[in-house]
């Protein structure tokens, strides 16, 4: 493994509170909210290493914009889960993505009877006035968004319930609602969607889809009418979970390229199937956008040719696939509301961490920022125009950037590039993390701020302008 792929993947305890960075370059004084990132940041517990990057205890990030040139605020803090506390006294990470299945009996155990983990290592999500932190299980824990202090269990007010729930809501700030995905397992299993009013801690039940093998769903497409929930043949029969011989959550699920990848579309109102479409076997963890153009519904994802990607960020192999393995690449898919087969183009190839102006979500819109496949030095950020095809990126020997969240200068109208795409890069060189603010428009670096360490690779965050 690299010296970069090892800096990424290494622990880091080190926490800070409220430490001013010093900032190289000047930031637009508009910009005065918070970017709050999540990601992995335990990997050793007791002398033993989780196998899988997905399962690494969370750890989040704040860095606060004071409306200053010169001003960036950073607070970093382990997230105190049950999870979390349960390692540190037991010496050992137990039930994760990929790591510690315990055997047979234990397996059985914790499904029928235990809760599942609340390592919420992967986004964070604002619910009414609390900072949430997110995973892929329905288990939610509230976060003093100032301090980062782990507030506790975070509970909805409904009896919404699944086995699985996907991480990637989506905010709608036309609609003033955030759309959400429930996995429940059994026969059959039923994918349930449901939508949260801002401001509630209410989830509203907008439809459900039946399926036989549900598959392992990260992220779905939001147009101004229409949920599409994208199924790929990463699937899983749920009974496997209470047979021997498969340890592990992953270990469960199955790439089956003959089921083709389904487009379903859900009325937001009715919660209607208005039309299923397929179309050829990919994989996805992420979509860009989606929106509604000329009787059909433009869905903008990553997508890999097969689930490999999901083997390769195995720890063991997580540097010969950031070196050799397929990378994804930015596709759209037009979907047809009468069900016909589905094409698609690509856009773009070598990303993945797609992201949008918040403000272009559900609607036609012309940018997107992504992280740009790794090589041996580092990686990079990709803006790409999806009206004409052209691309910019950045890019810096021996540095790998993380997921860019662009943020619309306050006084620009849709669709324009005015604004700055905030990035933590990994800058091996220097051994620590720096925080990077680039000019929408150009991608020029417009300033940066280097953190007291090394934060490992991360995963997903937002920018909130009011906190």
């Amino acid at each position: 493994m690299e010296t970069g792929f090892e800096l990424g993947f290494a622990s880091l305890s080190n926490e800070v509170a409220d430490r001013s960075l010093a900032v190289e370059g000047s930031l637009p004084d508009w910009l005065a909210g918070a970017l709050v990132r999540n990601g992995p940041a335990t990997f050793e517990v007791g002398g033993d290493r989780v196998e899988h990057w997905f399962d690494g205890l969370a750890m989040l990030h704040r860095f606060a914009f004071g409306g200053r040139e010169d001003a960036v605020r950073y607070t970093n803090r382990s997230l105190r889960s049950d999870t979390y506390r349960e390692a540190m006294r037991d010496g050992e990470i137990d039930g994760q993505f990929a790591t510690g299945g315990g055997g047979y009996l234990r397996r059985i155990r914790r499904l029928l009877f235990d809760e599942p983990t609340d390592n919420c290592n992967v986004h964070v999500a604002r619910v009414g006035d609390a900072l949430v932190a997110m995973t892929e299980v329905p288990r939610y824990v509230g976060v003093n968004p100032e301090t980062l202090d782990t507030l506790g269990e975070f509970a909805f007010a409904d009896a919404l319930t699944g086995h699985l729930s996907c991480a990637h809501v989506l905010p709608d700030p036309h609609r003033g609602e955030t759309v959400g995905l429930l996995t429940t397992f059994g026969r059959p299993s039923e994918y349930t969607l449901y939508r949260l009013p801002d401001g509630s801690r209410s989830r509203e039940r907008i439809g459900s889809v039946a399926t036989g093998d549900p598959a392992y769903l990260h992220s779905f497409g939001l147009t101004e009418r229409f949920v599409v929930l994208t199924e790929h043949p990463f699937v899983t029969t749920p009974a496997s979970f209470l047979l021997p011989g498969r340890d592990t959550f992953v270990d469960h699920y199955d790439w089956k390229p003959e089921h083709g990848t389904r487009f379903h579309v859900l009325d937001r109102e009715t919660g209607e199937r208005i039309a299923t479409a397929t179309a050829d076997p990919w994989f996805v963890f992420h979509h860009a956008n989606a929106f509604e153009a000329d009787g059909e519904l433009v869905v903008d994802l990553v997508a890999y040719p097969n689930a490999d990607v999901v083997d390769g960020l195995y720890l063991s192999e997580a540097s010969d696939w950031f070196e050799h393995g397929r990378d994804g690449h930015l596709r759209r898919f037009r979907v047809q509301l009468d069900g016909q087969a589905v094409g698609s183009e690509t856009l773009y190839e070598g990303c993945e961490l797609p992201r949008i102006a918040r403000g272009d979500r559900t609607r036609e819109y012309r940018y997107v920022y992504a992280q740009g496949a790794a090589d041996r030095d580092g990686n990079h950020v990709a803006k790409v125009d999806v009206t004409t095809g052209e691309s910019r990126r950045w890019e810096e020997p021996g540095v790998f950037v993380e997921e860019p969240v662009f943020v619309r200068a306050p006084d620009a109208e849709r669709p324009s590039d005015r604004g700055v795409v905030l990035a933590t890069a990994l800058n091996t060189d220097e051994g620590r993390t720096d925080l990077l603010v680039l000019d929408g428009e150009t991608l020029d670096e417009r300033a940066r701020a280097p953190l007291p360490h090394a934060v490992p690779f991360g995963f997903h965050g937002r920018y909130f302008p009011e906190w």
